[in-house]
């Protein structure tokens, strides 16, 4: 269903909201992505890193009302929103959890239902879309979200399933997987950089916006280090799905090469996205959960990594 028309609700992830006069001063000096960028037409990805560089969240970011919204897993927001409390005290801005506010939609080969919505979405990716109060976001090629007001939720839901079948969020993530989009999950919470998750080659780091938190870490690994361990796709026989974290080995090496970041099943198997060793992924022999484990073959994934580009940011 992943390449067919369809939307369905996406229950796995939550909204955390910024708000207030200084609300996007405050995040700026937060986050990897580059709050002046944001406008009322353009959203980001982006994340939230330790000292050290390491990913305590990754996002969606835009623009909304006095603020901004980031949506993120929804196991996420209240360690998050601890964490970044402890900084904004003597800021103007307020960080709740509005999940309760929102329901967010994923929209697949949709855009003419967006657009008898009043809905005119770009095709350019990250580009945003408004009208009486919904917002919808271009993720990628042919997908979108659509952000709804809890209390409209109920019929706009019933208008898209006029037109669409409602699929199920294993949908949605084949689509992610496909379009080389990891995130945070639990269970990876604080073990990838940002370039690991190749972040930067999907708009989510800005190395041209100044500090932040840890990013000495993640400028150091772009300018002067070099990348052992990064994104890659790959597919997987059977129907066992492997969660966020889950160990993958090489024979070669005789030991864990790295870790999944997203998995979904598709047809005939699974399709999953991967924190590899680079030069452990240059024969190809890499299994699932031991060196014994069932075997995984490498996928494209539809972007390349540019360093000259992506430090234009």
């Amino acid at each position: 269903m992943a390449d067919s028309a369809f939307f369905c609700t996406l229950t796995h992830e939550g909204v955390l909201a910024v708000r207030g006069s200084d609300a996007g001063k405050f995040l700026q000096g937060q986050l990897t992505c580059n709050i002046n960028y944001l406008n009322d037409t353009t959203a980001s990805l982006g994340a939230r890193c330790t000292q050290k560089g390491r990913m305590q969240s990754s996002f969606r970011i835009l623009l909304q009302g006095d603020g901004c919204l980031l949506a993120m897993a929804r196991e996420l927001i209240e360690p998050q929103l601890a964490d970044l409390k402890k900084y904004a005290v003597f800021s103007k801005s307020k960080l709740t959890d509005e999940s309760a506010a929102w329901v967010r939609l994923g929209l697949s080969e949709a855009d003419q239902v967006l657009s008898e919505l009043g809905l005119e979405l770009p095709q350019d990716t990250h580009s945003v879309a408004r009208h009486d109060d919904l917002i919808a976001i271009r993720v990628s090629p042919a997908r979108a979200e659509l952000w709804v007001a809890a209390e409209q939720a109920d019929a706009i839901k019933a208008r898209l399933s006029a037109s669409l079948a409602e699929g199920d969020l294993n949908a949605w993530l084949l689509g992610q997987v496909r379009a080389g989009v990891a995130q945070v999950m639990p269970e990876t919470r604080e073990t990838f950089i940002p370039q690991m998750l190749n972040l930067q080659a999907v708009g989510g780091v800005s190395f041209k916006k100044g500090c932040y938190t840890g990013q000495e870490i993640v400028a150091r690994m772009q300018y002067l280090g070099k990348l052992k361990r990064r994104l890659y796709r790959l597919s997987l026989a059977g129907d066992e799905l492997p969660l966020p974290g889950a160990a993958l080995f090489s024979p070669k090496h005789n030991s864990a090469i790295g870790e999944v970041a997203l998995a979904a099943r598709a047809d005939g198997g699974v399709e999953l996205l991967a924190v590899l060793q680079a030069e452990a992924v240059e024969d190809g022999n890499i299994h699932l959960g031991s060196l014994e484990g069932a075997p995984l073959q490498l996928l494209d994934l539809p972007y390349t990594l540019d360093r000259d580009r992506e430090i234009q940011r």
